[in-house]
């Protein structure tokens, strides 16, 4: 399994979304021309001094305003950045917001995934109770299998490690516990494979040592709760019976039938 350390503490939504909202701003502002320059229109120009009679009707000397005119209207372009600013401040208030949840939604996985292995479906389980988009799930999840986060492979070993050698599981048990996990079919097929050809072998085995915490227990009433306990197991029935009447057998021999029996 992959070691990471990631964040002991999930950051709250609010605080993410404030944070990315922050940068967002500081990003806008350094992109926008001041206010106070579309305030003043079009940059100042040096003054135009005329020759003598060649200056244009009713314009005064100097390049100065002729008295009595209307002051300078701002060009289009100021009054287009105006209108387009309050709609450029929304969308990076946006942009921001679906920063900051999908930061949180890595974090919450990534807590998940330190307590134990996930499969790509139980991720997608947890994703799925936030608040990012599906597409972004799926993004998520393949950029964490990459990463190692996410690895099925190693997710089938641990199962057949702790329910088939630890656990004494049989082939059906283990099946059932990777198809509950979200594990893909091929992958199980495949897995399932590798398991050693002793199903037989390994039932008599949990049999006879059950067998002997059954001590007083009649034959029938021992047959039926083994064949229990074994099916439960995941054994197949034919290795049912056979670890059964092996243990049965290994009782009788020991001595330890008795006549009493029990419902």
């Amino acid at each position: 399994m992959v070691h990471f350390e990631p964040a002991d503490e999930v950051t709250p939504i609010s605080a993410a979304r404030a944070k990315s909202r922050a940068r967002a701003a500081a990003k806008a502002l350094s992109a926008e021309p001041a206010a106070e320059d579309i305030a003043a229109g079009t940059p100042a120009l040096a003054p135009v001094t005329y020759l003598r009679g060649g200056a244009p009707a009713g314009s005064a000397p100097n390049g100065s305003a002729p008295a009595g005119s209307a002051p300078t209207e701002a060009p289009p372009e100021a009054h287009e950045a105006d209108e387009d600013a309050p709609g450029a401040a929304s969308s990076a208030t946006a942009e921001a917001d679906a920063a900051a949840e999908r930061e949180h939604a890595e974090q919450m996985l990534l807590q998940r995934l330190r307590a134990r292995s996930l499969s790509a479906t139980e991720a997608r389980t947890v994703l799925a109770g936030t608040e990012i988009a599906e597409h972004e799930i799926d993004e998520v999840i393949d950029r964490f299998a990459e990463l190692g986060y996410i690895d099925e492979g190693k997710l089938a070993d641990q199962i057949l490690h702790s329910h088939h050698e630890r656990k004494g599981l049989g082939r059906s048990g283990v099946q059932a516990e990777m198809r509950r996990r979200g594990l893909d079919h091929d992958l199980i097929l495949e897995k399932l494979e590798e398991l050693p050809d002793d199903e037989a072998e390994r039932a008599i085995e949990l049999a006879c040592k059950r067998v002997q915490q059954l001590g007083r227990l009649d034959d029938q009433t021992v047959d039926r709760r083994l064949t229990g306990f074994l099916m439960r197991k995941g054994y197949a029935s034919s290795a049912v019976r056979l670890a059964v009447k092996a243990a049965l057998a290994s009782r009788s021999g020991s001595g330890g039938a008795s006549r009493v029996r029990f419902r």
